[in-house]
């Protein structure tokens, strides 16, 4: 039997397997598996943390993502917060640095349970999202529906944000699964639907590249503030309100993107792989 954790950051939830001290044999097809509400424990990511043993640079873990239908993910905002919790208490630290396959992400504890993580700067280029072909970013060609004029990025996973003005008139999960597969996305994105509600107030609904609705995305919050700040919607501080909840958002004049937000553990378990 193999032991994991189910975790999650406003409803965002995963199971967090260690391969730190030996390898679990976790496949695609088994990450799949354990993802599985159904036949599995049920999560929107498995999470595998293993060594940094033998790479440059000074993180303290390498998180490894796998979604539901066992591709693998490049980053998440939520997940990335839970992990620093958990190797922050295990190295006795309030700031630690969370490597993933985009980039190391340094992670800090703050007051209230509150974890914040810096993500990086957002890449801007049509090549970085990716697109298909040269669009400006900021006004990629594409509409479907009630929905049209999207603005991408990449936070080392591609997302397309459309700013809607009534979210709930939308249906998101019709909607989701054709623009995250549209030719305009080579490698597929995460598509956010934002309704600004206030200059530093967004509603935010995302539709997760092989995920599907999650009740939040750390990674679609941090596009969102980047999008809106671009189109002049919203300054470069912002709480984005997820249906699981609040993330309290800033884009730097640095470039980084901060993410604040709280982390929990649901349960232990065991499982056979």
């Amino acid at each position: 039997m193999t032991p994991f954790r189910k975790m999650h950051g406003l409803g965002n939830d995963f199971c967090v397997f260690d391969a730190r001290r030996a390898d679990l044999g976790m496949t695609p097809e088994r990450a799949a598996r354990v993802a599985d509400r159904q036949r599995g424990v049920g999560c929107d990511q498995v999470i595998i943390l293993e060594t940094t043993e033998g790479a440059p640079g000074e993180a303290d873990v390498f998180m490894r993502i796998r979604n539901p239908d066992g591709s693998e993910a490049g980053a998440c905002g939520n997940a990335t917060r839970c992990i620093a919790s958990l190797v922050a208490d295990e190295l006795g630290r309030d700031r630690v640095t969370v490597r993933t396959i985009a980039g190391d992400l340094p992670v800090r504890r703050l007051a209230g349970g509150l974890w914040c993580a810096d993500m990086g700067a957002p890449r801007l280029d049509w090549r970085d999202v990716p697109l298909a072909a040269p669009a400006d970013t900021l006004h990629v060609p594409l509409a479907l529906g009630p929905v049209a004029d999207p603005a991408a990025c990449s936070m080392g996973n591609p997302h397309a944000t459309f700013f809607v003005e009534d979210l709930a008139a939308l249906d998101v999960a019709a909607l989701g699964p054709q623009l995250e597969r549209h030719p305009v996305f080579p490698d597929r994105a995460n598509i956010g639907f934002a309704q600004v509600l206030a200059p530093d107030r967004i509603k935010l609904i995302i539709w997760e590249r092989g995920a599907g609705l999650t009740l939040a995305c750390g990674s679609g919050a941090c596009a969102t503030i980047v999008n809106a700040a671009r189109r002049g919607l919203t300054g470069r501080r912002a709480s984005v309100e997820l249906p699981g909840g609040v993330l309290e958002m800033e884009w730097r004049a640095d470039d980084h993107v901060l993410m604040t937000g709280p982390v929990a553990t649901s349960f232990l378990g065991e499982i056979t792989l």
